[in-house]
């Protein structure tokens, strides 16, 4: 396999393969003792490539399918103080450009993320890690502003500085054929038990019980 973008992919929808791509969630907590980290299991998408060697796409992310590895900071974590995915279910990035960037196999990504019904823009650079005639994988770490998306919660304002996200995408190209007649193709992946297991042992952020 080969990291080099510069010979271009095949133009036409590519579809996530969600089964070999991850998105990680990180921040640091407990003024800054800890880092909380998770992984989204709910993750669907797709890019279009066109001619001009540039691309576009969508991924859409389930919220209430963060799992920290701890059940009373996930409930927390989905409740209103937080991602609120009883009205919000849904994490959407829109990228409406994805073009290549500086050394081989980098692109640089701009779109709009939103995340509680709040949208903001974005932009970040990718990497390829594997390119290959019909499959490609980008890496990137993008950081986000919880606070800016309305996520301000804070007791004894213990949450510090961004979230960061850690994306392992790996998209394959879907035959024209194919994507006239798959429709919206469920991509969605089951929980990564190992991520939870990995992240079980992060600190408890949640705030205490109503009395």
């Amino acid at each position: 396999m080969s990291d080099d973008l510069s010979s271009g992919l095949l133009t036409g929808r590519w579809t996530l393969d969600a089964a070999h791509s991850t998105v990680r969630f990180a921040r640091k907590g407990l003024w800054g003792l800890i880092t909380v980290t998770g992984t989204f299991g709910e993750i669907a998408g797709h890019a279009d490539v066109l001619a001009d060697g540039t691309a576009r796409g969508t991924l859409t992310v389930g919220a209430g399918s963060l799992d920290t590895g701890n059940a009373r900071r996930d409930r927390h974590l989905r409740s209103d103080d937080f991602f609120g995915v009883a009205v919000h279910p849904k994490i959407l990035f829109a990228a409406e450009r994805i073009a290549p960037e500086g050394d081989a196999g980098q692109v640089r990504v701009s779109g709009e993320l939103t995340v509680t019904g709040v949208t903001r823009p974005l932009t970040f650079t990718a990497r390829a890690t594997e390119t290959a005639p019909d499959g490609v994988t980008l890496t990137a770490e993008p950081e986000i502003d919880p606070a800016a998306h309305g996520m301000t919660w804070n007791l004894a304002r213990m949450m510090r500085g961004p979230a960061r996200l850690a994306l392992t995408l790996r998209f394959v190209h879907t035959p024209a054929a194919a994507s006239e007649t798959s429709g919206a193709a469920d991509t969605t992946k089951a929980p990564d038990a190992a991520a939870a297991s990995e992240t079980s042992g992060a600190a408890d952020t949640t705030k205490a019980p109503d009395a």
